[in-house]
This record gives structure tokens, sequence and C-alpha cells, in this order.
């Protein structure tokens, strides 16, 4: 008869050198000498009764109470969070550009990128030019993630999926984007074909090598209760490897997203007569820096989206897990 994980926890006692754990001890025989109730400190002196003992313990930062003071002095801190040093180094620059420091041709002011790319989208020029990057960039994403997420799945499940992926995967990994192109214009030319393989292909190498690690290094004693309590292979999957692969896939996630944009940069960059790639190639060819820097900046610009929606996925789909907070 299966039993469940309560009333399995229920018949285990821990008593360790004669007290009791499994029961909280009586409040009016247990006294504490350091910390306090919101914010004991790493060693506490605890009196069991009658009998004086120093234990460590372990807060998390999640559960110790922030009070407005300590946050408004965090905010005070750092105003800016992330973009401290981006902002920072775009100050500079700005300043370095109108004393003359910087040359202008070479490394424009970041309120003249500014007006370059408002002018460019006012002409009707930017707008068409980044709504075919992002087509292509999803499109190639879309794939790359499907055949990363079931490669890996199957590779982690089964072995003989192991056997089918991983080599292929490992040697595909260690091959360059810029070194796929040329065999890849050979093979099928220089139509979109080629363009949307190639982000497929820097999307789901890394999906399948951070999902397949992470379904391989579930806890087996998880599997271990699950199968305790009668869970099935439908149960196991759904309630025990999905939860416990969820952070190695959001690490695939962040990792396809930014090896896509690098795709994007790639494939755009060699005979594209459209997109963000094209803008920058022909702001080269007639030395016009601003252009080139208009279309970096929004190739960063998809970069760091691409990674605060992966961070904001994280904070929805993982909150059942605590995590360390930086001090």
């Amino acid at each position: 008869m299966p039993v469940s994980i309560r009333q399995l926890t229920g018949r285990i006692g821990a008593v360790v050198e004669g007290v009791d754990l499994t029961a909280p001890p009586d409040p009016s025989t247990v006294t504490r000498e350091h910390g306090c109730d919101d914010h004991p400190r790493p060693l506490d002196r605890v009196t069991v009764a009658g009998e004086e003992r120093e234990r460590q313990v372990f807060l998390p930062r999640y559960a110790r109470r922030r009070t407005p003071l300590s946050i408004l002095r965090e905010r005070l801190r750092w105003p800016l969070g992330i973009y401290t040093t981006p902002v920072v180094i775009l100050v500079a620059w700005e300043v370095l550009a109108r004393a003359g420091v910087v040359s202008k041709t070479y490394a424009p002011a970041p309120t003249s990128i500014v007006k370059s790319a408002v002018d460019l989208w006012q002409q009707g020029v930017l707008g068409p030019d980044l709504a075919i990057s992002l087509q292509r960039a999803g499109l190639g994403l879309a794939i790359g993630l499907t055949v990363g997420i079931v490669a890996g799945v199957l590779g982690g499940l089964l072995r003989s999926g192991e056997y089918l992926f991983n080599g292929v995967v490992q040697v595909l990994n260690t091959i360059p984007l810029l070194a796929v192109l040329p065999l890849m214009i050979v093979w099928f030319g220089i139509d979109e074909l080629t363009k949307v393989l190639l982000i497929s292909f820097g999307a789901g190498v890394p999906m399948y090598l951070n999902l397949f690690a992470a379904i391989r290094g579930v806890d087996q004693r998880l599997i271990e209760m699950a199968r305790t309590t009668g869970a099935g292979t439908w149960r196991l999957v759904t309630r025990v490897l999905v939860p416990a692969a969820l952070p190695g896939f959001l690490v695939g996630l962040r990792f396809s997203l930014a090896y896509s944009v690098l795709g994007l940069v790639a494939a755009e960059t060699v005979n594209a007569d459209q997109g963000l790639g094209f803008l920058i190639t022909q702001g080269q060819t007639y030395l016009q820096t601003n252009q080139v820097f208009v279309g970096l900046v929004i190739y960063s610009l998809l970069g760091l989206l691409a990674d605060q929606f992966v961070r904001a996925l994280e904070r929805v789909l993982l909150r059942w897990r605590p995590s360390y907070e930086a001090s």
C-alpha cells in the first residue's frame, strides 16, 4: 500500500543527544541570550529543560524583515540598479565627445546617435529593417528552441535519446557560428533560409545542453521518494522532473536568446539587403558612423530585453525556490 510523504515523515523521529526535536520545546523552558526573534545571530545560546546549549542558527535572507529605512538606503546607494555602469559610461562618453577628446567621426556622442535613430525612423528606414530582423530572430528562435527542447527532453529521460543526440550536439557546440555560415551559403544560398537556420543553430545548441544537464542533475532521492508514494511515470515527470529541471531550462533559455541575437548579427552582416545588419553595412560603406552605432545599440537592447524577460520568468516560475540575495 503506498505511503504518503506526510505519513512517512510522521513516523520518523529525530532525537539528538537526548532532546526530542520532532516537536518544538516549551516556550517557558527556552531562553535566548543572543539575537532576537526577527534577526537571530549566527550563534544563539539556548536553554532547553534547564540545560544550556549553543546552536548555530541559519536564517534565510528572504525570511528577514526588510524595514522601509533599509529599502530606502539601498535605493539611495544604487538608484539605477543594474544600469549604473552603462549610464556612467554613456555620461563619460558624452562629456569626452563634446570636449573633443573623442573623435566625433569615429565615436559620435550618444545624443547624436539618438538623433540619428530618430531621423532614420522618421525617414522610414529603421522601422522596416527592425521588423525584418525581429521576424528572422523570432522564426529562428522558435525552430531552435523546439528542436533543443525535444532533443533535450529525450536525451535527458532516455538512454537511447542520449546516444542519438548528445554526441552530435557536443560536436556542434564546438563550431563557431561564423564558421558554419560559409557552408550554409554553399548548401542553401544567400536567401532567408540560411539566415533562419543560422539563428536556429545558435539557439538550439545551448537549450539542449542546459536542459539535458538539468534533467540528469535531478536529485535521485526525489525520484525515489515519489516512487515510494506510488507516483506513476506521468506524475513523476510533471511533479518532480519538470519543477526540478525548470531552473536549468531557464538558464538555457537565457543563453538561447543571447545566441539567437549573435546569430542574427552574423546572418545579417553577410549578403543581406534588409535588416539591421544591412543598415550597419550601409553605414560602414558610406562612413556614417552614427548609423553603425544605431544598429549596434538596437542589437544590444534586444539582448538586454531578452535577459530581462527571462529574469521576469524566473521571478514568476521559481517563486517556490528561495535563492541567494547578495548583500
